[in-house]
């Protein structure tokens, strides 16, 4: 099973190494304009090979993605001083009308998984070129929310002192401020949050909550603070979404993918709990939201709409 990689700096080289950590896939392609870069960053991580799983590592370019059975799109730029977003957004848009042509023109049967931000409306953007070569929404699929679910049941899990795998609770909306963590319907170990507090004797009050979402909405702001950028944490979810479906695994990841129609809002891409399997996304899963958190996911898909209609705005400018 072929995996490609189209953009080599740090999430996508991260992505290709927990790939090979983790041992997805049997072969894994990275394609790269600076094909020094990519290059180099195979020779590096194929290295790692014998201390890992046996998978075979290049580098090439867009014909060596022929049979791929996912590709990673981690290609685009980063904000120059004084862009505003939509300039930057633009400017990554126009890197996708070449690249999604050009990965689909070699393996046109490929699940798409985009990585580059802001990913909700890069993954829209993704699915509008992949449409017209035929390729339905569900095959287009953004990390979104992924690992800010992974920080939500992490941290939450830390403070329970329970193991984050029995911690079950989702992120939705935009991957960006407006996201919702969906208290309502986090449950530990099979019962309520709010029962299984009551039976050890955790005390979990609004201004603990409060820092949790605080920590899981502004966990990449201190990172970037602390160290430029983030890819451990992107790069081994973009590793868990390749093996969910490269394995049919029938997973439920909170990715996105476009939507006809989410509270109202018509024709977006943001973060739900979807079912993941070989073709991509299977199906959808509306959650039972308390009223407030509605209120919030609504406003988070307006957030995601209105970026996608004024880059369609500036396009036709």
């Amino acid at each position: 099973m072929k995996v490609g990689v189209v953009g080599t700096g740090m999430v996508g080289s991260t992505a290709a190494y927990a790939l090979v950590m983790r041992g997805i896939g049997r072969e894994i392609v990275l394609v790269d304009k600076n094909a020094k870069r990519a290059q180099a960053e195979a020779d590096d991580i194929f290295h790692a090979v014998p201390f890992s799983h046996s998978v075979r590592v290049s580098a090439g370019d867009y014909r060596d993605l022929v049979g791929s059975r996912v590709v990673i799109l981690a290609a685009g730029v980063s904000m120059r001083p004084g862009e505003t977003r939509l300039q930057l957004l633009s400017r990554n848009a126009a890197i996708f009308r070449e690249v999604v042509p050009s990965v689909l023109e070699e393996a046109p049967d490929a699940v798409l998984v985009v990585a580059t931000n802001p990913v909700d409306v890069m993954t829209h953007l993704a699915a509008r070129y992949a449409g017209e070569y035929g390729v339905p929404p569900g095959r287009v699929i953004g990390s979104g929310t992924t690992l800010d679910t992974a920080r939500f049941r992490v941290l939450l899990g830390r403070y329970l002192g329970v193991d984050s795998q029995h911690v079950h609770a989702y992120v939705v909306g935009e991957h960006g401020d407006s996201e919702v963590l969906t208290w309502s319907l986090v449950t530990v170990g099979g019962m309520p949050l709010e029962e299984f507090c009551r039976q050890h004797g955790i005390a979990l009050d609004e201004p603990i909550r409060q820092e949790i979402d605080r920590r899981v909405r502004d966990a990449a702001y201190a990172i970037v603070d602390g160290k430029g950028s983030t890819y451990y944490g992107i790069g081994a979810a973009l590793a868990r979404i390749t093996d969910a479906i490269l394995r049919d695994q029938r997973s439920i990841l909170t990715v996105c993918t476009p939507v006809a129609e989410v509270l109202d809002v018509c024709d977006v891409t943001i973060s739900l709990p979807h079912l993941l399997g070989g073709q991509g996304v299977l199906a959808s899963f509306p959650l039972p939201l308390s009223e407030d958190e509605q209120i919030a996911l609504r406003a988070s898909a307006e957030v995601v709409c209105q970026a996608i209609e004024e880059l369609g705005a500036e396009a036709a400018g």
